[in-house]
């Protein structure tokens, strides 16, 4: 685990990281008056002392998050910007300019794994503690809305590409060799999918589709037979046949495969009819606007959905 150090590091006499920021900048100040120590804290458990090297400082870490959320940033974009930003350093503890991004983006999502949602909340509850007397107000809103989620618009096209393209993966990683990899014919398959508007396109389009579906379930059938039984990339298998069984009438639909619990929710909007997520309800109060809790429906929906599945296999 990371050590923080016990006395401010030397710095040198021409350039301070903090002298030289603006001690009126919204960051600045709360830098200043969140407790860093709460954290540091809470999830100093989490890391084992002696197993592999040393992690990245926490603050570094709940500071990016923080970030992210505040200036609605994705994980790539934090980190390519805390690297150009004098003020996102100095939020996240850095005490002299460092022109290099802190870590890669896939650590952020490893990291709010290892915390999980114990560690969000308190996330939350240390900014409701900031915003003091405005996060008091009894009076609240609950209201409900999209989160929509990270992923293109769903076509069984798309998704019947993908699971070709993890297939081959699959099959690299387990060293499996497969009867045939489909790589030139499927070449000529995407150049009959392009334009499917046009009149002329329509059969053929529709055809190359039934004949990539076709090749999407050649490859997961024979990765389920020369797999191992015990082998845990059945469940991907499983996911992958799901996929291409359901049809345009089917309920409870996967629309993604690297986010299968996305739900397919009408809006009632001109501009927007549909949106890909889950529903999320946020309470705010009344006369401030301070989120003091949040709660995504997502688990509720898939709970209700595997209730309704086992009451129609009984």
């Amino acid at each position: 685990m990371y050590t923080p150090p016990t006395h401010d590091p030397q710095q040198t006499f021409f350039f301070n990281l903090a002298s030289s920021l603006d001690t009126r900048h919204p960051l600045f100040i709360l830098a200043n008056t969140i407790h860093w120590d709460v954290f540091e804290e809470a999830f100093k458990d989490l890391y084992h002392p002696q197993n592999g090297r040393p992690c990245k400082p926490i603050r570094l870490m709940v500071g990016l998050l923080i970030l992210k959320h505040l200036r609605d940033l994705s994980d790539e974009s934090v980190v390519e910007q805390w690297a150009e930003n004098n003020y996102y350093q100095h939020f996240c503890g850095n005490t002299v300019f460092t022109p290099e991004p802190p870590c890669d983006a896939s650590e952020l999502a490893r990291f709010r794994n290892r915390i999980g949602p114990q560690g969000v909340e308190l996330i939350l509850k240390e900014s409701i503690r900031v915003n003091g007397k405005d996060a008091q107000k009894r009076d609240v809103v609950v209201d409900t809305t999209v989160q929509e989620k990270n992923i293109t618009f769903p076509t069984d096209a798309k998704l019947h590409r993908k699971i070709i393209k993890k297939c081959r993966k699959i099959a690299e990683h387990e060293n499996v060799d497969v009867r045939q990899s489909y790589t030139r014919e499927l070449k000529r398959l995407a150049l009959d999918q392009r334009f499917r508007n046009y009149p002329r396109n329509k059969g053929k389009a529709k055809k190359a589709d039934r004949r990539v579906k076709t090749i999407a379930g050649r490859l997961v059938r024979e990765l389920q037979r020369k797999l191992p039984a015990h082998s845990r990339r059945h469940d991907d298998l499983a996911l992958f046949t799901a996929v291409l069984a359901q049809t345009k009438d089917s309920k409870h639909k996967i629309y993604s495969l690297h986010e299968p619990g996305v739900q397919c929710i009408a809006k009632g909007k001109d501009r927007v009819k549909y949106e890909f997520g889950n529903k999320v309800s946020i309470t705010s109060t009344k006369a401030t606007g301070v989120i003091v809790g949040a709660l995504s429906c997502e688990m509720l929906v898939l709970t209700l959905q595997l209730i309704g599945f086992i009451t129609t296999r009984i």
